[in-house]
């Protein structure tokens, strides 16, 4: 099989188009023949060492594709079956093996791309609006990268839940896509102060919680636009990691809530990764949850994928197709 494989922390150079042998699914495994795999910004992270994942190693931890053997005792999936899944590491690759409990089926009329490009960054979405901050009706947010991957689905589910949205973007055509998405207004935040605008659109309350995923660049003015006890998701960091901060800070300025969630944590169990995959997946196939592909790339070309999203000039999901 092919793989992109990184031997040393680095720059998109030191990813790897290689062959590899094929894996074989071990008991309560899977082999998948990936069909698409997402691009995320942990991959990123990852390759730089910023993660700290062993090395060598394949990166990217999503994919969709066929079920193409399995393991002793696999039962739930069969070969055939097309399916998906988020969290694992190693999909940067024609075939993947993963755990039979951590994929989820894919709804019938969907494609492959469409479930790739939805798994992490949909999940991340529905956690972070649901779970992290469950969003009432009549809460305000404030959503960083607002046209990015997950910046598009967060948006549209905050306003499912009867939030406003106030969207952070950097060019006017970006602003149009927030927009369609459901944000109420939006900051071009290289033309504009967007803690200035968040008082202003806020008549000087501030937001129930800032979804944050830039980190050290947007840090201390998101802080800046919470209401009392009001909350940063600090779910990101593509401007860099945010710098140590005085804890008695969050008391001066209302009594602030900080989290750092990671996927993982809200899909600990089957019953929880399904729910969330359900229900992302099914408001994709029904239409409800629009999905944009910005655009795809050769497996080949993991290298000038990765390039494409740092230069967050993106907008929408990124996937390498293998085939």
């Amino acid at each position: 099989m092919k793989a992109i494989r990184v031997p040393a922390y680095g720059g998109p150079e030191v990813l790897r188009y290689e062959e590899v042998p094929t894996p074989a699914p071990g008991p309560g495994e899977a082999l998948v023949r990936l069909e698409a795999i997402g691009i995320n910004f942990v991959d990123i992270y990852q390759r730089l060492g910023q993660y700290k994942v062993p090395l060598p190693f394949v990166p990217g931890s999503e994919g969709a594709g066929v079920v193409e053997a399995v393991g002793a005792g696999s039962g739930g999936v069969r070969q055939g079956d097309r399916v998906a899944y988020a969290g694992r590491l190693g999909a940067y690759a024609t075939h993947a093996v993963v755990p039979v409990p951590r994929l989820v089926p894919v709804p019938a009329g969907m494609d492959s791309r469409q479930a790739a490009a939805v798994m992490l960054q949909g999940m991340t979405a529905h956690y972070l609006s649901h779970a992290t901050y469950p969003l009432q009706a009549g809460d305000t947010a404030l959503i960083h990268a607002a046209a990015g991957g997950v910046g598009l689905l967060l948006v549209q589910m905050a306003k499912m839940r009867g939030a406003r949205v106030i969207g952070t973007v950097s060019t006017a055509a970006k602003a149009t896509l927030a927009r369609e998405a459901g944000a109420a207004e939006v900051v071009l935040y290289e033309t504009q102060d967007f803690e200035a605008e968040t008082k202003r659109l806020t008549g000087g309350q501030g937001v129930q919680v800032v979804y944050d995923s830039v980190g050290r660049v947007t840090f201390e003015r998101s802080l800046n636009c919470l209401a009392p006890r009001g909350y940063l998701v600090l779910y990101g960091q593509a401007s860099g990691p945010v710098p140590p901060l005085d804890l008695q800070v969050l008391a001066q300025k209302g009594s602030l809530f900080i989290t750092r969630p990671t996927m993982g944590h809200y899909v600990m169990t089957r019953e929880a990764l399904l729910e969330r995959a359900d229900a992302v997946l099914g408001w994709v196939a029904s239409g409800r949850l629009r999905v944009r592909i910005d655009r795809t790339f050769p497996l080949a070309q993991a290298a000038e994928a990765h390039r494409a999203l740092a230069s967050r000039a993106t907008t929408g999901k990124l996937l390498l197709l293998p085939g």
